[in-house]
């Protein structure tokens, strides 16, 4: 831990946060012996599956939002064991993401004895939003005071900061009137959202704090919100430099010996090989890092009816060990980013992927590149994606469960958005309301109104059975254990086929059938299949070989 800090901070600083840490982790681990006896890393089987929901996605009259939402996938989300629980804190803009108090539970959802009844019956996942902070949290007010504690990024706007990569099309810096006069702070994000300064050490021990009090409330992954930003430098892109990495392996470091069960999953909206840097050497940062290319990669797939991209892809992805595994999703609370398929598709592949979302009633939201808008994410509910809206609602169903199918079958540990595991449209209402493009996919409901509508609608309720068979099958099958083998065949340009051991998971693709040579064990049908096998438009066979 002394060379990651003396990698950071000065000698005399290093020493004295070491000595801080050290206490730190050993009042922790007094405090919670449970949680300092777990097995170390990830200990997840085939069974595990995990929601990414808001604590207020489903909401009823009689109990708190967050017991609303458990009660509801206790009843109806029968095989879901995890719940990416979106920002449960208080917070004054992106929905959750700009954070006013780290330590609190928003009022409006509930309590942490809610949110740990939660962590009685799944594993959670939090979101730790801690490259910036709300405006309007008590840590900026003191500093619009007066007090400054070093906690936030100041720079002068005369500066180049040229090289900086952006997300967004504002401005990095903003101007803010303080006591002490005006200061210009960075605001990746926005300026509701003001960056942390971790080359203050005193800030990391407040952070790491913060972090193993989630922890001690039943976190048992700690998604680590937009990390690549977390250290800036002028001179560079601000974007994934060595500090970064640094920080995370004193993390790991951190929870290995205080918390040994919490599973680190940096959160990097961009290619596999910016990804894949965050598992270190397989023992020594993130034990899980975000699959984000995936969902570009489906979507295009089903567009155009050809295999042969995404397998070729998949067949490059390998973890460093067996300590290290993907966390796969299709959608979520974000749109479905198309910068992390740069180097995989052509600008003509990501245009047609754009103009077929605004057809099928999306939006797309764009960031600034050498001074140019292009495109950033698609912003839609991946039903809607998939499907046009004058298509048949079988079409569309037989689509989602061959897609999710696919994300079910592949290494790793799939994640399913809330609003695509009950089949949602996109929310026009929604966005005419907020004026904001990511409210498409951001819906929520009464408990009475989605009951209704998964009762109702054939499109949502055939949409939930047809995921939660496949939920159910994939936790019967050791062959799709999150770190077990797999090998990418091609069969057919019709279909995509994942060699899980002894399974071979076959998924058509295309809107016509597909004859293939094959025989085995159908898991889901539970009957035996070919020699010679006709699969069926969208059908999925997931055969296990003698």
């Amino acid at each position: 831990m002394k060379a990651l800090l003396e990698n950071l901070y000065s000698n005399h600083e290093a020493t004295v946060l070491k000595e801080k840490l050290d206490a730190l982790i050993s009042r922790f681990r007094a405090e919670n012996p449970e949680l300092a006896g777990e097995k170390r890393g990830l200990t997840a089987d085939q069974s595990e599956v995990l929601l990414i929901a808001y604590g207020d996605q489903v909401r009823s009259e009689d109990r708190s939002p967050l017991l609303g939402l458990k009660q509801f996938m206790e009843q109806r989300l029968e095989g879901i064991t995890g719940l990416h629980l979106l920002p449960h804190f208080p917070y004054s803009s992106d929905d959750g993401f700009s954070v006013i108090d780290y330590l609190q539970v928003d009022p409006a959802l509930g309590t942490w004895d809610d949110v740990r009844s939660l962590s009685e019956n799944y594993s959670l996942m939090f979101d730790a939003v801690i490259n910036h902070i709300s405006a309007q949290s008590d840590w900026f007010k003191e500093f619009l005071d007066g007090t400054d504690r070093g906690y936030f990024k100041l720079s002068d706007p005369s500066l180049d900061h040229s090289l900086v990569t952006r997300p967004r099309t504002h401005p990095l810096l903003t101007a803010f009137e303080t006591k002490a006069g005006p200061k210009h702070l960075w605001t990746t994000f926005s300026t509701d959202q003001i960056d942390l300064d971790y080359a203050n050490p005193e800030l990391f021990l407040k952070i790491v704090e913060i972090l193993l009090e989630y922890a001690r409330q039943g976190a048992r992954y700690l998604r680590l919100d937009a990390v690549g930003f977390l250290w800036k430098e002028l001179g560079t892109t601000c974007m994934h430099l060595p500090q970064t990495h640094q920080a995370v392996k004193l993390l790991r470091k951190i929870f290995d010996e205080a918390a040994p069960g919490m599973v680190l999953v940096p959160e990097i909206n961009g290619s596999y090989e910016e990804n894949a840097p965050y598992f270190g050497n397989g023992y020594d940062e993130a034990q899980m890092v975000y699959n984000f290319p995936l969902p570009p990669m489906v979507l295009h797939t089903f567009h155009t009816g050809d295999s042969g991209k995404l397998s070729d892809w998949l067949s490059t992805l390998s973890t460093p060990s067996d300590d290290t595994t993907f966390f796969n999703f299709l959608s979520s609370h974000d749109g479905i980013g198309v910068r992390p398929v740069d180097h995989l598709l052509e600008p003509a592949e990501v245009e047609a992927l754009t103009e077929r979302v605004r057809a099928h009633g999306g939006e797309v939201s764009n960031r600034l590149v050498n001074g140019e808008e292009v495109p950033y994410e698609l912003n839609i509910t991946f039903y809607d994606a998939l499907t046009a809206p004058d298509e048949p609602v079988s079409t569309g169903v037989n689509r989602m469960r061959c897609s999710h199918a696919i994300l079910l079958a592949l290494a790793g540990i799939p994640g399913i958005y809330f609003n695509s595991l009950v089949g949602c449209p996109s929310w026009r209402e929604g966005l005419a309301e907020t004026g904001r493009n990511r409210t498409l996919n951001r819906r929520k409901f009464t408990r009475t109104e989605l009951d209704n509508l998964l009762e109702r609608s054939p499109q949502m309720g055939r949409v939930r059975e047809a995921l939660l068979e496949l939920i159910e099958v994939r936790g019967q099958t050791e062959a799709f254990h999150p770190q077990a083998p797999q090998e990418i065949q091609k069969l057919h340009p019709g279909v995509v086929a994942i060699k899980r051991g002894e399974v071979l998971a076959l998924h058509n693709i295309r809107n016509e059938s597909v004859n293939l040579r094959v025989d085995g064990f159908d898991l889901i049908t539970r009957s035996e299949v070919g020699p010679a096998l006709e699969l069926e438009p969208y059908g999925v066979r997931w055969l296990k070989q003698r």
